[in-house]
């Protein structure tokens, strides 16, 4: 699939159809550096114009077997062609042989004829085959040039490169946006897209997640259905081993959880106790409890949830700043308190009170130490509020999310994947993002 880099203000690009501004860049002095606009993540392996050439010169090849298989027949049946000509001679012959004698020659000749005859017979239904065959062989041709027709079109469209060539500028202009990505810093939200459905299991409630902090190779999936009663954590090598169902291991924690906003982070599940407004580390190497703490002042159990309830008071979240915990307070008067914790200890190392009220946050996420607050649960739900615990300010959004299953009870934001993982009234989804960058000079640390 191919990329097209373009330099111009983000607020100007209009994509064709199909196509996304994936991220924009620009310098310290809000100077445009470029723009990335490519295919949406859920077109990139089926797209339009690859397909159809593809199946074309399928298609070209298989009449070209069967023209060859053709032309091989006729070639054969020419022979007894050729055959039959020199017999009609023979037998021309004959007859004024009879002609000039027929007393002596006709009993003899005739005998001889009939026998000519009868080596004649089978070379009829060749001759009728014959015919079928160059009738075959003709119309193959027009279609062999209707196709190529097709095939000049579509190549004047996406330019004059072989299949294999345009796979290999594919290969290495994703390189080139894996290159410049690394150098992207932390950016706002502009768009969300999707969703796309990787599946459908569980109970209308529950999490899925991976670990950002992981490295490249480790795709583990981690799956906790339903929001309450329930302490099996399911856990698979690869997302395509989650969508097969295939489990490499299963985690029996020591404490029920409560809600679905739980976090995989280095290694580490962070849940909230049932009943409780305990914090739980739980490493999944060591296969036990690592810290718990209490998440001072923070209201639990369905006191201050998001609009679906579900015991959903404390949301813990990771990005590319930390690791962080979402709530509401009595001396915050129920609105969002933002809290980034110690990976390892749990601690609160810094709060910011907002003035959104959490029983009125359908969810929300954190990306680049902004959270983003949707305004319900159900569809219609757009992204409406945002605060920045950088500068300690607040903003009102407009940024729409497609609630595909009517019903979200968990959304939370991938840093390694730049995605939205989504549990979407029993449906596993992911949402991609686009973000507005500032790039990172190389003299930076």
């Amino acid at each position: 699939m191919p990329y097209m880099p373009v330099c111009m203000f983000v607020q100007t690009i209009r994509p064709k159809e199909g196509w996304q501004v994936y991220s924009s860049a620009q310098d310290a002095d809000s100077r445009c550096i470029c723009t990335v606009v490519a295919p949406e993540q859920n077109l990139c392996s089926r797209d339009a114009k690859s397909r159809q050439l593809r199946q074309l010169l399928e298609k070209i090849q298989n009449m070209s077997q069967s023209i060859e298989v053709l032309n091989l027949r006729t070639q054969r049946d020419f022979q007894y062609v050729m055959k039959m000509e020199s017999q009609m001679k023979g037998l021309r012959s004959k007859f004024r042989q009879i002609e000039s004698n027929r007393r002596t020659l006709l009993t003899i000749n005739f005998q001889e004829l009939k026998g000519k005859m009868n080596e004649l017979q089978p070379l009829i239904p060749v001759l009728e085959q014959y015919k079928t065959d160059a009738t075959l062989i003709s119309q193959f041709k027009e279609e062999i040039r209707n196709l190529s027709l097709v095939l000049t079109a579509i190549q004047e469209e996406i330019g004059a490169y072989d299949y294999e060539e345009l796979q290999q500028r594919v290969l290495g202009l994703e390189g080139r946006l894996r290159n410049c990505m690394n150098k992207l810093t932390c950016g706002k939200l502009m768009k969300i897209t999707g969703p796309i459905t990787v599946k459908t299991s569980g109970t209308r409630f529950g999490a899925w997640m991976t670990d950002p902090q992981a490295s490249p190779k480790n795709n583990k999936v981690w799956y906790m259905d339903s929001y309450t009663n329930n302490k099996i954590v399911r856990e698979y090598k690869s997302v395509s081993d989650f969508v097969a169902g295939v489990e490499s291991r299963t985690y029996n924690l020591p404490f029920h959880w409560a809600g679905t906003n739980h976090v995989v982070y280095n290694g580490s599940l962070y849940y909230n106790k049932y009943q409780s407004n305990i914090i739980v580390r739980y490493s999944f190497e060591i296969g036990r409890v690592m810290t718990q703490r209490a998440l001072e002042s923070a209201g639990f159990h369905n006191v201050y949830p998001y609009t679906w309830g579900g015991f959903s008071d404390i949301d813990l979240m990771a990005d590319e700043l930390g690791l962080w915990a979402i709530y509401a307070t009595n001396q915050n008067a129920g609105n969002i308190v933002i809290s980034q914790l110690d990976p390892l200890t749990i601690q609160v190392l810094n709060s910011w009170n907002t003035e959104y009220s959490k029983r009125n946050a359908g969810e929300s996420f954190m990306i680049c130490g902004t959270l983003y607050i949707t305004n319900s649960h159900l569809t219609g739900a757009k992204v409406y509020y945002s605060y920045s615990t950088k500068t300690s300010t607040y903003e009102y959004m407009d940024i729409p999310i497609h609630n595909k299953y009517f019903h979200m009870s968990m959304l939370d934001y991938n840093a390694r994947d730049r995605e939205l993982y989504g549990w979407n009234n029993g449906h596993q989804v992911l949402f991609n993002v686009t973000l507005f960058h500032i790039i990172k000079n190389d003299d930076e640390s």
